[in-house]
């Protein structure tokens, strides 16, 4: 089964008319998208957009054998015009099947947004799920095999993605391409970035793929920490990371502190960000669940499992310090490098970028940010990615 993709953008193309933003001036030329459309094998045509025929033209492709054309989302704006010879748009409702003449099958897949997904079974078996912008599966069965290949709002809908994993519909060699592609992430390296942080990738307008057919599906760093100065966007990002996979352990080393209202603000900030899948512990035990087999890990922060492994050896007190607690400590950070090399989990850690500021005034506090740097180089040495998160933006030190 073959899949032209006529346009890869959102309903309003990229970039958006009239739009200033930064990231609608950097799409341009390959990063330009008109509104997403599928052509599968000449005959099917899912989504109608302005302009078509001509994408069609530019593609090398013709619509002239289409059989079928199926809309997935409500079109906002004017009416677009049919072409000729096509015959009318309709929907298939949801939950039933259509079979067209030339073999293929259409399933309707009822979203938990206004709108439509379909999954499509081609003459010779190979099976494609198409989702609109903004929708995901309102409840999805776990199928018999993954999907070949998915096309969805991988930007938008991070959680739809999570959903296929979780059942089984997307598996580790499912074809996850992003479509609906709109202003939310700068075009070029960093869309590639977060893209293949959640697994998937993006193709430009025009370009056929054979569904089935081996692709170098972007892999998943297993082990990625991610520094960052205060307020740098650091946990957001690591967040990110992880919102496309189901049942991520959130491993929250602050704990909870009594009276303390900004702290407990905090809290529910980063609580109100996470996807409801998740679960959260608080805890600065780390080694037994980085042992441990399980869904991916988000631990944040080292920063303060390091302030509670300091608690813990006296490192505060000169004395303590020089005579046992230098030692103690060198043994944690040693047991949980140690355990990070080994783990069979996904683990995405967060850590505070603290060496670059001023000079601490106590010795103490000079302590801590010395082995906080000590501690953020074993640990990126474990990981197969580093990012460095400044003003929001993260550069990849390491993969």
């Amino acid at each position: 089964m073959e899949l032209t993709l006529l346009g890869t953008g959102a309903p309003a193309g990229l970039p958006r008319p009239d739009c200033p933003c930064a990231a609608c001036a950097a799409a341009l030329g390959p990063d330009a998208r008109a509104a997403t459309a599928l052509l599968l094998d000449g005959a099917l045509l899912l989504d109608l957009t302005p302009g078509a025929a001509f994408a069609a033209a530019r593609a090398g492709r013709s619509l002239t054998g289409v059989r079928q054309v199926l809309l997935s989302h409500p079109h906002d704006g004017p009416a677009v015009e049919v072409p000729a010879g096509l015959p009318q748009p309709g929907r298939v409702p949801d939950g039933r099947e259509l079979t067209l003449l030339t073999g293929h099958r259409v399933r309707a897949v009822a979203l938990d947004a206004p709108g439509t997904g379909y999954a499509v079974t081609g003459p010779e078996g190979q099976r494609l799920l198409y989702l609109p912008p903004g929708g995901a599966p309102a409840g999805i069965e776990k199928p018999a095999e993954p999907y070949d290949m998915v096309l969805l709002d991988v930007v938008g809908r991070p959680d739809a993605l999570a959903k296929l994993r979780a059942v089984g519909a997307v598996g580790p060699t499912t074809d996850v391409v992003a479509v609906h592609l709109d202003h939310d992430v700068p075009p070029g390296p960093e869309l590639v970035r977060r893209l293949a942080a959640a697994g998937a990738r993006a193709v430009p307008d025009g370009v056929t793929l054979a569904v089935g057919a081996y692709e170098d599906v972007p892999d998943v760093p297993r082990r990625t920490l991610v520094l960052g100065g205060a307020r740098s966007g650091k946990s957001v990002e690591a967040e990110r990371r992880l919102e496309a996979f189901p049942d991520v352990l959130y491993v929250a080393t602050g704990g909870s502190r009594n009276g303390d209202t900004e702290w407990s603000a905090r809290v529910a900030a980063h609580r109100e960000r996470r996807p409801g899948s998740w679960h959260t512990v608080e805890t600065c035990d780390l080694v037994p669940l980085l042992e441990a087999e399980g869904p991916p890990l988000l631990i944040d922060c080292l920063s303060l499992w390091l302030t509670d492994a300091m608690d813990a050896a006296g490192a505060w007190d000169d004395a303590v310090w020089a005579e046992r607690g230098e030692k103690v400590l060198r043994e944690r950070v040693r047991e949980l490098t140690e355990a990070v090399r080994s783990t069979r989990r996904t683990v995405v850690a967060v850590s505070n970028e603290v060496g670059s500021g001023i000079v601490p005034s106590t010795a103490s506090g000079r302590r801590y940010r010395d082995e906080l740097g000590r501690l953020n180089a074993g640990f990126a040495a474990e990981c197969e990615h580093v990012l460095l998160v400044v003003a929001g933006q993260a550069v990849a030190l390491r993969g």
